[in-house]
């Protein structure tokens, strides 16, 4: 279906309806989706914002089609807003929605499926929806031949931002379905970048988490030369409205020496914080997994980072269950994991595929296995953690408060990535306070201001 034959005059159309139609969203998957989320929002000021708890017309889902949960999640969203508001219209965007456009119009209760260029357009399907003008599928974008890069940053926060600095893929590791989801690697320029963290700082907005499908895979050539995800970082840390940078997630191939360098020695706001994907401590498996690295390169970039600067936060990606992954060879994964100095781990149960090369190999574990071996790993996540928060006792670090409840304790993030609540008189939302680590509760971390 044609999507120019349904844009509309809003201000025309909202005086006829003689109020605002109100508007849900959410949001399945990664911290790219939420940026998109956001930036699609904030586009539609003509409509009534509504919590996704809420009665609404409209009911938006930002889709993931990386596990086969997130489907499952989806569904039971849309019974339940259905359930809520049975005359609502259920609008599905995001990578299910890419990918699999007419399974995801067969879910009883969507209305409408949108492609990854009309969902940045979402506001002019609305009212020939809400019109019964409007049912089916949109989608003009042949993924695998896109070139569009679609900015985008999340605002709904007044301290933390996700800014989209990258899209798509042109790894093939063999468990992933994202490249059919989100295309070939492409991104913005460094100086369009730029703006939009200028943009963001405006806002008030004091930290930008830097966010993408592989983001160290950056690469702008608009200048006549190749630059790519270190120049972009040295660009960004010159916006001096915003005071804090995270990278997100970036492969250990990708994650040089001078990058590592610049964030820890130089750079005036990037975090002494990595998130480095792992996926698997066997090379037998990473090999079966088409990653780009080995175990032993993983070993040296932590190792780097922590004779850097020991107070640094790395977290991990595992993934537990891939087709071929033995009692033995799992052992490798626990061993090495011990072994290495992060300071936690995110867990994912191996998700079967469908089209992808390992959805067809041979060796699947069985799920009760699976669930064992997460339990294992999930249980060593949390020693590790609270090995880390231990060593960090008695410390001052920079915190950024984002929330203070009405018990008159402020919350926030240390630069090193570790949760602070600290009893506050005053609202600190936004505030950056050097605080002196006192004592662990939990996963957290109590302190006082120094």
């Amino acid at each position: 279906m044609k999507a120019d034959a349904f844009y509309v005059d809003w201000s025309c159309y909202l005086c006829r309806m003689n109020e605002k139609i109100s508007i849900a969203f959410e949001t399945l998957g990664c911290k790219l989706n939420y940026a998109e989320t956001s930036a699609i929002a904030n586009s539609m000021p003509e409509f009534a914002r509504k919590s996704f708890k809420e009665r609404a017309d409209v009911y938006v889902i930002n889709t993931c089609t990386v596990t086969a949960n997130a489907e499952k999640k989806l569904k039971e969203l849309v019974k339940s807003v259905k359930k809520r508001n049975p005359s609502a219209k259920v609008v599905a965007i995001g990578c299910f929605a890419q990918r699999d456009p007419e399974r995801t119009k067969g879910i009883p209760g969507i209305d409408l499926v949108l492609g990854i260029k009309e969902k940045f357009a979402l506001k002019n399907y609305i009212a020939p929806l809400l019109e019964n003008r409007l049912d089916g599928i949109l989608n003009e974008e042949d993924i695998c031949e896109s070139n569009v890069f679609l900015p985008a940053f999340s605002s709904g926060s007044r301290t933390r931002s996700f800014l989209k600095i990258q899209d798509g893929c042109d790894y093939v590791c063999s468990y992933c379905i994202i490249p059919e989801a989100r295309g070939k690697g492409r991104n913005a320029t460094i100086e369009n970048i730029v703006a939009q963290a200028e943009e963001i700082g405006r806002r008030g907005i004091k930290e930008i988490v830097l966010t993408g499908v592989n983001i160290g895979t950056f690469k702008d050539m608009s200048d006549g030369t190749s630059r790519n995800f270190f120049d972009l970082i040295r660009a960004l840390d010159k916006v001096e409205s915003i005071s804090r940078y995270r990278i997100s997630s970036i492969e250990p191939n990708l994650l040089t020496g001078e990058i590592i360098d610049f964030v820890l020695k130089e750079s005036r706001a990037f975090l002494p914080h990595f998130h480095i994907p792992l996926q698997s401590g066997s090379n037998r498996i990473l090999g079966a997994m088409r990653r780009r690295y080995r175990r032993e390169l993983y070993a040296e970039r932590v190792a780097y980072i922590k004779s850097v600067n020991p107070d640094a936060a790395i977290g991990a990606d595992v993934i537990v269950g891939f087709p071929g992954e033995t009692d033995e060879l799992f052992e490798e994964t626990y061993s090495f994991l011990k072994q290495l100095d992060v300071s936690y781990l995110h867990v994912f149960s191996y998700s079967d595929r469908p089209g992808t090369p390992a959805s067809k190999m041979s060796g699947k574990v069985p799920g009760k296995v699976i669930r064992e071996r997460s339990k294992i790993l999930r249980e060593l996540s949390l020693r590790k953690k609270l090995l880390f928060l231990q060593r960090q006792l008695g410390k001052r670090r920079p915190v950024l408060f984002e929330n203070q409840t009405e018990e008159a304790v402020a919350s926030g993030f240390s630069d090193n990535y570790i949760r602070v609540n600290i009893p506050a008189a005053t609202n600190l939302r936004g505030e950056i306070r050097s605080v002196e680590l006192q004592e662990i509760q939990g996963d957290e971390v109590t302190g006082r201001f120094v």
